[in-house]
């Protein structure tokens, strides 16, 4: 068995809407199915007993090989603690071919799982071993290592609930909300609107001491000591006991609390000096140790820290007991897990000596052992919820604190006896104010429940009802998709968006494109989303983005199909046939939201068809307001959008908008039938995201030069009375649809230029010139800059059996070139003339086009 081409669909795919990663599976007929190997399965689940059980998928109850790859890579992740519950195995027309889908959470641990399946496979294949027990710790250190942690998990967990879109733009925890100029950043549990000057203060303890204090809220005096002894006497200064820690220190690194003596100054000095030269000195205030969570200038959460400690039990020694509360599943090494491991080091060795105990000490029965000075949970702390005790007074100086640092989301640490009752009236203070706090002691407390602090923080950041999400129009189908999407695109910056576009000549933000080349796949429509300028996003779905990674987006407003044609690239990706072809392509229309709309063609019965599976509503376009689909669906009160007596004509019930064709320039008066179509869909579109009929009609009136608004698809120009159209079709269907439009032009004698892409089936190859040959005079073949796995000579020699026996053409002429192709064939071109130049290189095509022309 051998394992291929392994793709991760990071969005809504051909095969569902998770997350999950393809492989291309090969057997050899002798490990096709498990029934070829005599007990197989016995050894398999000898090695995994958890693998779920094997489902016949082939003829004659047969499973095939592939499918226990798929379940194993599925259950592996699964049994590691992956939240995955899709797989799928599929055959395909090459003997012993598969094709297997597993979704994952996280791609790396999906990646990883599949490997692992294979080895797994293969060792009961070949009765070898495989540790099953060390192939889960892989996986679920892996999945540790890459996951969200909880903080950031739960805020981003909390803005799928309310079908906010988010995105991982860092392998850490650098997250961003929504799209376009919606959008919304954070990191860990810190919001895009969090100055960096509030941060800088939240950094320095002394300076929001003094801030603190002019907003009278109770914090412990103290300053900075230049060395241990000048710390010394900053604590006689201020009274003992005292606490010693670096100025802008985090998570109780270098803290000593309680000191007394100076020899526990010098020694708390210089732990403080390995993570800071500035070191503070302050006031030490007994109580407890408590953290209260400020989020939009609400007090969201508190909870009571209390030191990593251990009681004893007249039997084990002190490291006996931390190893045994270690055991607690809740703890881990990071600070992915509820709690942490508590440490035993030397600071924990310190400790123990303060209260007179040593390592290898057997602490009384019931007696308290503490392990650190400091309450915070990355050192193996504990927290306790106290949110509903907070006094209304220790709330309100919670958040003067969080105010005066200019803090959108604090950590506010107050040592007191209790928040029951006021600060002052209990001799308390606030010690620190954090930047970007720890969400892990509020979302799963050691005793007491839960608070909802990453619904809290989403709702700081995005309005009820506000989902973040731009207006996203997805276009895909055979021909027509670029003019469509170019279109579309023009109407609504008409409306007044600043929109963004994605299409095989590019990326165009507001009209300036910033990349160029085929952008019809989903990592430019993941850059235009991520663009802070853009309000819609319309954008070019082609096929083979579609099948490399699946969507850029988990929902779109509007999805338009414009048609489904034999000729676009069948054969390629084990997509055979049309209906494959359709599969394929109404993945948008799956993915349409619940009150989005699906823009289809009724006259084409294969897109139409597409309609069952829209969860939103529909709009169906064509030019023939009597066709039955129109008919039926108009009757039914829903939207179509058709031309009658020379009107474009959009309609919902009562609702009827209309614009005259002669003010839609690019379908010269209504001739041109495929430009007819492609205006339909456009205006269908623009109407589903609510763009006003005025501004609609105004967009169509102003795209008027097609060589600027959509290169490449039918450009018309004069030359020496000549008319010259420049296209970019380049498949059956699209060349039928251009000969159609030629032939309502009138010209004394009809010339076309045409190369052919190899990357086609032969039988499309040859229908292209036995379309062109029953309507043009003379025929220029040359062939184009790439073959795309051809050899020379063979796309040109299938396009001349494609002109055996040609109705019209009488003269056929093969050039090396495409420049010197369309050089020929202007020369001989007379007054009266019409030329059809099918281009390769659209930009550089048009410009030689455009020189000719201008020289006259």
């Amino acid at each position: 068995m051998q394992v291929s081409r392994v793709r991760a669909l990071r969005g809504p795919n051909l095969w569902s809407h998770h997350t999950s990663v393809e492989a291309i599976v090969a057997c050899t007929p002798d490990e096709e199915w498990v029934g070829n190997l005599a007990g197989f399965e016995t050894r398999l689940r000898a090695r995994f007993p958890a693998l779920s059980p094997l489902q016949p998928t082939g003829h004659n109850d047969t499973i095939p090989m592939a499918h226990v790859l798929e379940l194993a890579a599925l259950d592996l992740q699964a049994q590691a603690g992956c939240p995955v519950t899709f797989s799928r195995t599929t055959s395909t027309m090459e003997p012993g071919i598969f094709q297997v889908v597993v979704e994952y959470s996280e791609e790396a641990v999906g990646r990883l799982a599949l490997e692992l399946a294979e080895q797994l496979v293969k060792a009961a294949s070949g009765d070898t071993a495989f540790d099953i027990e060390a192939a889960l710790a892989q996986l679920r250190e892996l999945d540790e290592d890459v996951r969200l942690g909880p903080s950031t998990g739960a805020i981003v967990q909390a803005a799928v609930a309310r079908n906010i879109p988010f995105r991982r733009l860092t392998d850490g925890s650098l997250v961003t909300f929504g799209w376009g100029s919606r959008q919304r950043k954070i990191q860990a549990a810190e919001i895009d609107r969090t100055g960096a000057i509030a941060e800088a203060i939240a950094q320095d303890k002394e300076l929001t001491k003094k801030l603190l204090d002019a907003a009278g809220v109770p914090v412990p005096h103290g300053r900075v000591a230049l060395d241990a002894d000048d710390a010394w006497a900053a604590a006689l200064e201020i009274g003992l006991p005292v606490v010693i820690k670096p100025k802008d220190g985090n998570q109780g690194k270098g803290v000593t609390v309680n000191i007394t003596t100076k020899e526990q100054m010098h020694a708390g000095f210089a732990a403080a000096s390995e993570f800071r030269d500035d070191i503070l000195v302050e006031r030490y205030l007994p109580g407890n140790d408590f953290r209260l969570l400020v989020v939009g200038g609400k007090l969201i959460a508190a909870a009571r820290r209390d030191p990593p400690q251990v009681t004893g039990d007249g039997v084990l020694t002190v490291r006996q007991l931390v190893d045994r509360v270690n055991l607690d599943p809740r703890r881990g090494n990071g600070h992915t897990t509820p709690l942490t491991k508590i440490r035993f080091d030397d600071i924990a060795l310190a400790s123990l000596a303060t209260q007179g105990y040593q390592a290898d000490s057997v602490p009384p029965r019931g007696g308290r052992v503490i392990l650190r000075n400091n309450a915070n949970l990355s050192t193996g702390g504990a927290a306790t919820d106290v949110t509903d005790d907070v006094h209304p007074e220790v709330a309100a100086r919670a958040v003067a604190a969080a105010h005066m640092v200019g803090l959108d989301i604090c950590g506010v640490d107050l040592v007191c006896d209790s928040v029951l009752k006021p600060i002052e009236e209990q001799g308390g203070g606030v010690v620190e104010v954090n930047a970007a706090p720890g969400l892990r002691m509020h979302l799963s407390p050691s005793f007491g429940k839960g608070r909802p602090v990453g619904e809290a923080i989403i709702s700081s950041m995005f309005d009820d009802g506000d989902d973040g999400r731009i207006p996203v129009i997805a276009v895909t189908g055979t021909n027509g998709k670029t003019t469509t999407v170019r279109l579309i695109a023009h109407l609504l910056t008409a409306g007044g968006l600043r929109t963004g576009m994605t299409n095989t000549d590019g990326v165009y933000i507001e009209g300036r494109r910033i990349d160029s080349g085929d952008c019809s796949g989903p990592r430019s429509a993941r850059n235009v989303l991520l663009h802070p300028d853009v309000d819609a996003a319309v954008f070019e779905t082609a096929r083979g983005g579609m099948l490399r990674e699946g969507l850029a987006f988990d929902r779109c407003q509007v999805a338009v199909v414009t048609n489904i044609g034999a000729g676009d690239h069948l054969g390629l990706n084990y997509i055979t046939t049309v209906e494959d072809l359709a599969v394929l392509k109404r993945v948008i229309v799956q993915n349409v939201s619940d009150h989005g709309m699906a823009v289809l063609n009724a006259a084409d019965p294969v897109v139409v068809g597409m309609a069952e599976n829209c969860r939103g509503a529909v709009t169906f376009f064509t030019a023939d307001v009597q066709h039955p689909v129109m008919s039926m669906h108009r009757a039914r009160g829903h939207r179509v959008v058709y031309v009658e007596n020379g009107q474009l004509v959009a309609s919902q019930g009562k609702t009827i908008y209309t614009a005259p064709l002669s003010d839609v320039p690019i379908t010269r008066n209504g001739t041109i039938g495929f430009q007819v179509d492609n205006v339909l869909a456009s205006v269908a579109a623009a109407w589903a995201v609510n763009m006003t009929w005025e501004s609609i009609r105004a967009g169509l009136k102003s795209f008027a030069s097609e060589n600027d608004n959509a290169p490449g698809r039918f450009n018309v120009f004069d030359y020496r009375g000549a008319t010259v159209i420049a296209d970019y079709g380049h498949n059956p269907d699209a060349i039928s649809a251009l000969v159609g439009a030629v032939e309502s032009m009138p010209a004394k004698r009809r010339s076309v230029v045409i190369s052919g892409a190899g990357d086609r089936r032969d039988e499309d190859i040859r229908q292209q010139t036995e379309i062109l040959g029953a309507a043009f005079d003379d025929v220029l073949l040359y062939q184009d800059a790439c073959q795309r796995g051809r050899e020379d000579g063979e796309v040109l020699g299938l396009l001349r059996e494609g002109l055996a026996g040609a109705a019209r053409t009488t003269h056929i002429d093969q050039i090396n070139g495409e420049f010197i192709a369309i050089d020929t064939a202007l020369a001989r071109l007379a007054e009266g003339d019409l030329c059809l130049i099918l281009i390769d290189q659209v930009d550089e095509a048009l410009a030689h086009i455009a020189a000719r022309i201008a020289e006259g």
